[in-house]
C-alpha cells in the first residue's frame, strides 16, 4: 500500500505548505529489514535505528559510559503512521495543529522515519525537556556526539520551526563514525 500523504495530512489539518513554509525535507521512511534493535528505552521498550546509526550509537554510549555520562533512548525510529497517531492524539485532546507542528513533525518530515534520529534521556533527568540542556548528558554530547556521526537536529531558533530540542540527536550518514 502507498501512503498519500498530502490525504494524510489533509485528514490531519497539516497545511498543505507546511514543507515549503518550514524549509524541512520529506524524509523517507526505513524498511523494516534496514532496521536493528539498540535495547530498550526508559520505558522498556525496544527502540530501533539503522545498521549504521545502531552502531555508531552503540559506541557513543560506551564512550560516554567510560567517561561517567549515561544515555539512554526515548524514542528512535517511528514510521509514518505512527507519527500520525502521535498528531492525532494531541489532536483529540485539544491542541491545535500548529501548537502540535513546533513539536511533532508532520507525518513524512520527522527524522524518526529514517531510523537515524534518537531521542535521548539521562537518569535523574525528566525526559524531552528543554532542562536536558542543563544535564552532564548534554554538554558530554554537544563535546563528543560529533564524533560518532550525531548532531542536535534543532537547536534555539532554528529555520524548521521546531521548539529547541537538546534531547533530539540525528545520525549523519555521510559522518565517519568511530
Amino acid at each position: 500500500m502507498i501512503l498519500d500523504l498530502a490525504a494524510l495530512h489533509r485528514e490531519l489539518g497539516i497545511p498543505a505548505d507546511y514543507a515549503a513554509h518550514r524549509g524541512c525535507p520529506p524524509q523517507p521512511e526505513a524498511a523494516e529489514a534496514e532496521l536493528v534493535s539498540i535495547g530498550g528505552d526508559i520505558y522498556g521498550r525496544d527502540q530501533r535505528l539503522i545498521v549504521p546509526a545502531a552502531q555508531a550509537w552503540q559506541a557513543m554510549v560506551s564512550a560516554a559510559a567510560a567517561d561517567g555520562v549515561g544515555l539512554q533512548p526515548v524514542s528512535a525510529f517511528r514510521g509514518i503512521e505512527y507519527q500520525a497517531g502521535i498528531v492525532r492524539r494531541k489532536l483529540a485532546a485539544g491542541q491545535p495543529i500548529g501548537q502540535i507542528l513546533k513539536v511533532s513533525a508532520a507525518p513524512g518530515y520527522s527524522e524518526h522515519h529514517t531510523g537515524r534520529a534518537v531521542d535521548i534521556a539521562t537518569a535523574g533527568a525528566d525526559p524531552l525537556v528543554e532542562t536536558f540542556a542543563d544535564t552532564p548528558a548534554f554538554a558530554w554530547l554537544t563535546e563528543n556526539a560529533g564524533k560518532f556521526g550525531f548532531k542536535m537536529s534543532y537547536p534555539r531558533d532554528n529555520p524548521y520551526g521546531m521548539i529547541y530540542e537538546p534531547w533530539h540527536w540525528a545520525f549523519q550518514l555521510d559522518a565517519i563514525a568511530l
